[in-house]
Parts: C-alpha cells; structure tokens; sequence
C-alpha cells in the first residue's frame, strides 16, 4: 500500500493540500504497510477497535484562526508517539470514518494513504501549534 505523492516538506505544501482536498487525517504509527491488517486499540482496555485511529485535518466550523494553525495542532496532537517510538511516523490519510476511539478521534477504514510528513514539517508544526498558558508553564517545569 503506498502512497499517492511524495513526502510533504513543509508546512505551507501540507495546508495547500488541506485547504484543496477535504477529508484528510494524519495519523502516528509505523506506516501504511504496517497498519494494512491492522486496527487500532484501546489501551486502557486492550479492546480493538473498527478501524484506524487519526486526527482530522479539516478545521472545525467554530475554528477562527488561520489554517496553518489548526493543521500545526492536528499534526503535534500525538507527537508523543513518535517521540517515544523512534520507529513511528506521521503521514496524511483519507478513508471512511466508521466510529469513533475513546478519545473522540476518528476511526478509519478504506484507508488511502496520502502522503508522509517530513521531519521538517513536524518541527514548523510543534513552533507554529498554539498552546495554553498551562502547557506552556508545564512545559518550563519540567525544563528547569
């Protein structure tokens, strides 16, 4: 199962795409090849679960800000998992939302994968993301 372009290098390519073409998610995990025969699960209950887990790229209606933004918070929201499994990816997707996972995130089937998200675009992502005054503090807690 590949992808359909080449890897996206920077922020601005990936909202272009966002902005042109509905409907697409990023997901964290080892790749479209890994996740072929794979579901998602819920770990805190070891169920599985229909589909793959992803985060929508499209912004809400109430979304007011500019879209690199919303697109910057989509794609840091489980940047954790590449951080703790150096293995782990982001790439863009589309597919067929059959439920939703315990954190309320889409779950997919039919999975189209788009495109990977080059270390670049992570980093314009993780400085560009807006965050909370209490993120922020919490993050200088654990720097000191």
């Amino acid at each position: 199962m590949g992808y359909e372009r080449a890897e996206i290098s920077n922020l601005d390519e990936l909202t272009a795409l966002i902005a042109s073409r509905p409907g697409l998610h990023v997901r964290w995990s080892r790749g479209p090849e890994q996740d072929a025969d794979q579901q998602s699960r819920d770990h805190a209950t070891g169920l599985d679960l229909p589909g793959l887990a992803a985060n929508p790229l499209d912004p809400p209606g109430w979304w007011r800000l500019p879209l690199a933004d919303w697109v910057a918070r989509q794609v840091t929201t489980y940047d954790h998992l590449g951080k703790d499994a150096p293995d782990h990816l982001a790439w863009v997707l589309t597919g067929r939302i059959v439920d939703r996972g315990p954190d309320n995130e889409p779950l997919l089937a039919d999975v189209r994968p788009v495109a990977p998200l080059s270390g670049a675009v992570l980093d314009a992502a993780a400085a560009r993301a807006p965050r909370s005054k209490r993120a922020r503090d919490h993050d200088e807690a654990w720097q000191t």
